[in-house]
């Protein structure tokens, strides 16, 4: 038989033994970071010059990078337009807020799948759906909607008579299916307020105030919110959908440019791609060039396979043939640079060096 996952018992955020601590993990842009790779100072004189001409540096990361405590960093860069994109998965996204509202984030997975309760925290899943409910009747996608939620400390919902009313009337708006979600969420309208304490250790909080596209990029059951009652693969679809439009609208700006994937060896590649082949078509159909002039810095503590990234991808016997996140970042028409390193130690560099460059 179906089961009905609308019966899922979630539990208070509180409850749970969070392994992370905001205090324990936010690096302060300030202090010195132990010495980096030599390629943070060739990727800091990239970005400064793309930043001169107008173009994009877009920035991929992994949940990793925020759980590490770059958020301060990110900040500071994002500020001084260092960096004028972020784009991360749903992992990133959970934790952000988590952060942000409860100040502790991570949970044990083999623990707690053992006793059905992994992601089963009802605030998590509750909130993030809520924002990008809220989000979707403004026309924002997922990042925006949870930056603005933070930022805001919450959203104001409309009455569900008015969103019955708005169905009724106006059938084939663009905005009927978002607003048939909310109503079927049956929250009551007016203030809905969540108090974030925490907000410094949000990136998507530093990025809608500083007015830096944000971006989301997730997978249906990818991640902890589908494991609540509140659950709707349209909501997040509908955010995720938004989020690769605008995605699109950076990377159609990055002729000589700089992308950062850093510690996100899936996802970055992947919707990567697929964005650039997109602003391609684009630009081809119109009688323009693709985009070009670009380069492709990724960072990941694996091992790059001993092969030279610069020159393209190795042969399929190569092992090194096999590492996903460097193979479609080298086929992206661009020099790709690949770096070993720690994430948020590789961050934390190159905010100095960034900072020591225009000193």
């Amino acid at each position: 038989m179906p089961q009905d996952w609308l019966q899922l018992r979630v539990f208070p955020l509180s409850e749970r033994k969070s392994l992370t601590r905001v205090e324990d993990i936010l690096i302060d842009p300030a202090t010195a970071p132990k010495p980096g790779p030599p390629a943070v100072a060739a990727c800091a004189a990239k970005i400064l010059a793309a930043r001169e001409r107008g173009a994009a540096v877009v920035l991929f990361y992994g949940a990793h990078l925020l759980r590490n405590g770059a958020a301060l960093i990110l900040d500071q860069m994002m500020e001084r337009g260092w960096i004028t994109h972020v784009a991360t998965n749903g992992a990133g996204t959970i934790h952000d807020w988590e952060y942000a509202w409860l100040g502790r984030s991570t949970e044990s997975v083999e623990e707690n799948v053992a006793t059905g309760t992994f992601g089963s925290w009802d605030e998590t899943g509750r909130n993030l759906h809520v924002a990008m409910m809220a989000g979707a009747l403004r026309g924002e996608g997922y990042g925006v909607s949870l930056g603005r939620f933070i930022a805001e400390d919450g959203v104001t919902l409309p009455e569900a008579a008015e969103l019955e009313r708005l169905i009724r009337e106006e059938p084939r708006h663009p905005l009927t299916a978002a607003r048939a979600d909310l109503l079927a969420a049956g929250l009551p309208g007016g203030r809905y307020a969540v108090d974030h304490r925490w907000k410094q250790a949000s990136i998507l909080y530093h990025a809608f105030r500083h007015g830096v596209p944000a971006t989301v990029h997730p997978g249906i059951g990818y991640d902890i919110i589908a494991n609540h009652p509140l659950f709707n693969g349209a909501v997040i679809g509908r955010g995720a959908g938004m989020d690769f439009r605008l995605l699109g609208d950076s990377v159609a700006s990055l002729d000589g440019g700089v992308v950062l994937s850093v510690g996100s060896a899936i996802m970055a590649p992947q919707v990567f791609e697929k964005t650039l082949s997109n602003v391609n078509n684009l630009r081809l159909g119109a009688g323009q060039g693709i985009v070009a002039g670009h380069e492709i810095y990724v960072v990941d503590l694996q091992d790059g396979g001993g092969w030279d990234w610069t020159q393209g991808e190795p042969p399929k016997t190569n092992p090194a043939y096999y590492l996903r996140f460097c193979k479609s970042f080298s086929r992206m028409g661009c020099p790709m640079h690949y770096v070993q390193h720690d994430n948020a130690g590789f961050v934390h560099n190159l905010y100095r060096e960034l900072q020591r460059l225009v000193a």
